[in-house]
């Protein structure tokens, strides 16, 4: 039963995680404070980041630097400022938690016309951890660890010719093409750092967990979806497979991790055991991955 009581100090490291200003992020965010770690809590709203900060350190009896950062996961350049910004400023990356995410809003598109939540669940942290490898390659040990969700295993695949709304927009769908994207991501990621020894690309999921995430849903449907469960947890505990990927001494590069509870729905973090064609299509994934840079312009330079 790992919590974040089992994470070792983090003294010395630099953290970096993306929607830390709430749910699951926010507790991602304090876990690693109290260990030590200098955390940026990284969020679109600069008065949600900094309320975020101040309840951490008032709270909690973390050992740890807190920082803010102003992040837009739905604009490229504005991705391009903040890790500009972020470099002049940091040497060296050794955790990046790729977190914040877009759940079933109404139809809508990311600055450069990406239906939002392939842009923001994936291409954002694609371009993000794209422009901050430099950093990551910097550290001793580094990880990534990228959110995706058990909706993944809803998608089969990846339609090349719907990414910027050009169909009928269905949100689950889109949605579950996101997470599916996501797990991709953290895949290809890993099989393109094999040649090195010092980063380590992971994915995790938090299974069942309340949080703000749900704010499109209708409160009587959200009730009602969530009714069916056994157990739905708090932000707390769905944040542990994605901490436990962070910074657990037994994870491995391309490791998948979630609750170890019927469905994965609830419980503490172990491997997960969610496992679709699609998401082990390495044809897929590479194509992805090319799609990526293409319309990212972006190069992570993999030679160490």
């Amino acid at each position: 039963m790992w919590t974040k009581e089992n994470i070792p100090d983090l003294t010395g490291k630099t953290a970096l995680v993306t929607g830390g200003n709430t749910g699951i992020g926010y507790e991602t965010v304090k876990a690693l404070y109290e260990k030590g770690a200098k955390v940026t809590l990284a969020a679109r709203d600069e008065i949600k980041a900094s309320d975020a900060i101040r309840n951490i350190q008032e709270t909690t009896k973390g050992t740890g630097i807190l920082e803010t950062g102003i992040l837009n996961l739905s604009n490229l350049a504005e991705i391009k400022a903040f890790t500009d910004k972020f470099k002049a400023n940091h040497n060296q990356l050794d955790i990046l938690i790729n977190n914040a995410g877009v759940m079933i809003p109404p139809a809508s598109k990311t600055d450069e016309g990406f239906e939002l939540q392939f842009g923001v669940n994936f291409l954002g942290h694609f371009a993000l951890t794209g422009h901050l490898f430099s950093l990551l390659k910097n550290s001793s040990h580094a990880r990534v660890v990228t959110l995706s969700s058990g909706a993944a295993t809803f998608a089969s695949n990846i339609d090349f010719e719907n990414l910027r709304l050009e169909k009928p927009y269905n949100e689950w769908q889109s949605y579950a093409v996101s997470k599916l994207a996501d797990i991709l991501f953290a895949y290809e990621l890993d099989r393109k750092l094999k040649a090195t020894d010092n980063i380590l690309s992971v994915a995790a999921h938090p299974g069942v967990t309340k949080t703000d995430l749900q704010r499109h849903i209708p409160m009587e449907r959200l009730e009602g979806m969530f009714s069916e469960f056994e157990e739905v947890m708090d932000p707390w505990q769905g944040a542990l497979p994605s901490l436990f990927a962070a910074t657990d001494v037994s994870v491995k590069g391309g490791e998948f991790f979630g609750p170890d509870g019927k469905k994965e729905y609830a419980g503490y973090p172990a491997l997960s055991k969610h496992s679709t064609a699609a998401m082990n299509d390495k044809e897929l994934s590479e194509r992805l991955w090319k799609y990526a840079e293409e319309v990212t312009h972006l190069d992570f330079h993999f030679q160490i």
